[in-house]
């Protein structure tokens, strides 16, 4: 039942992260640096000591109390995490929607679930998965499967994603019957490149989870005391979440404020010819949309209790529910029954990695 809860959470932040740039789309008349720096207030400033606040008693006494090792080690993961996020956007342009998203978030859930395993195999702490154990349990074993799978789908999905441009380059050569080559912006080798350190960089969220345990662990014994049994407290991450988006929030600000001004964008929060109130109200939901993807992601990890297996499952399912909009808003139109098969093999691919690693924790 522990296993099915943990799935279940890590779906509903998977679907929140997979969706939450929806609400960005109904904003009107805004730079993008403009709404991202307004829904990022919200999901790096407003909402996370909001979320610690309603479920954590006196988190603020937890993070005064943390010593300053760990909190530097949580907010400088959470720095190079917004780096990660920002140099997301480069691979995309250079690779293309698919295949750069496909390659990041790759990256992202290989190093993101496998670096910390190491590092515990060096540095030991209780409670904590190693590498060893994985390799040398039958539950662990079917963990690295998983994952293998999960990666394996990663790879069938940018593959679709590439068909997918083709498809659309014919059909437009066709129709508008001129030579058209594709992307202009599509270089491999820079693409790849920026593709890798984005990967390496956004696996760094996991990194500060892991940085940043000492704190999740205080408020996991403090609601212990109050509610003994071996059931583990839900949100303690979520003190966590508090300086580690610190981290990410002052990149992103920084790199929103430089475009404002390089583009002239800044009147964009005081101009009355657009909708104000409602373009600020749909950023609000996106960043709120966005943070929930990890504030379900701690209640996951609470209940399968394996860094490696949460990080994965977060990822896949974040693959599937991006490729399940881009279905449902005919993003997938106009392509060739070839395409559309081999993006359902994909999707269906990193389902079975889910059940795969499901599976092996409920082993454990």
């Amino acid at each position: 039942m522990q296993v099915i809860l943990g799935v279940l959470f890590h779906f509903i932040g998977g679907f929140a992260s997979g969706s939450f740039y929806i609400p960005f789309k109904k904003v009107k008349g805004w730079a993008w640096e403009s709404y991202w720096l307004v829904g990022g207030l919200f999901s790096w400033l407003v909402i996370p000591p909001l979320a610690a606040y309603l479920t954590i008693p006196n988190f603020s006494e937890i993070i005064a109390r943390t010593d300053t090792s760990t909190l530097t080690a949580t907010y400088v993961f959470g720095l190079l995490w917004g780096i990660g996020g920002l140099t997301y956007g480069l691979g995309v342009r250079y690779l293309g929607v698919a295949l750069g998203s496909s390659v990041i978030l790759g990256l992202c859930s290989v190093f993101g679930s496998i670096i910390p395993s190491i590092y515990y195999d060096f540095f030991p702490e209780e409670g904590k998965d190693t590498m060893t154990l994985l390799l040398n349990t039958s539950w662990g074993q079917l963990v690295l499967i998983g994952l293998a799978v999960c990666v394996i789908g990663i790879i069938i999905c940018g593959k679709a994603g590439i068909m997918k441009e083709r498809d659309l380059t014919a059909k437009a050569a066709s129709i508008e019957k001129t030579n058209v080559t594709g992307n202009n912006e599509f270089k491999i080798g820079l693409g790849l490149f920026v593709a890798i350190v984005s990967g390496v960089l956004s696996a760094c969220f996991s990194f500060g989870l892991e940085a940043g345990s000492p704190m999740a662990m205080v408020a996991n014994d403090a609601w212990k005391h109050m509610n003994p049994g071996p059931v583990e407290f839900l949100y303690r991450n979520n003190v966590v979440y508090v300086v580690l988006l610190w981290g990410g929030l002052t990149t992103n600000l920084i790199w929103c404020l430089i475009l404002n001004a390089r583009n002239k964008t800044f009147k964009d929060y005081t101009n009355k010819q657009t909708p104000i109130l409602r373009n600020v109200l749909f950023c609000a939901l996106a960043g709120t949309t966005w943070f929930l993807q990890f504030f379900f992601y701690g209640m996951g990890e609470s209940k399968l209790g394996n860094g490696a297996s949460s990080w994965i499952l977060h990822m896949a399912f974040i693959i599937l529910i991006a490729n399940a909009w881009g279905l449902i808003l005919n993003e997938w139109k106009g392509v060739t029954s070839k395409t559309r098969t081999t993006i359902v093999v994909g999707i269906f691919t990193i389902i079975a990695s889910v059940l795969i690693v499901g599976y092996g924790n409920s082993l454990k």
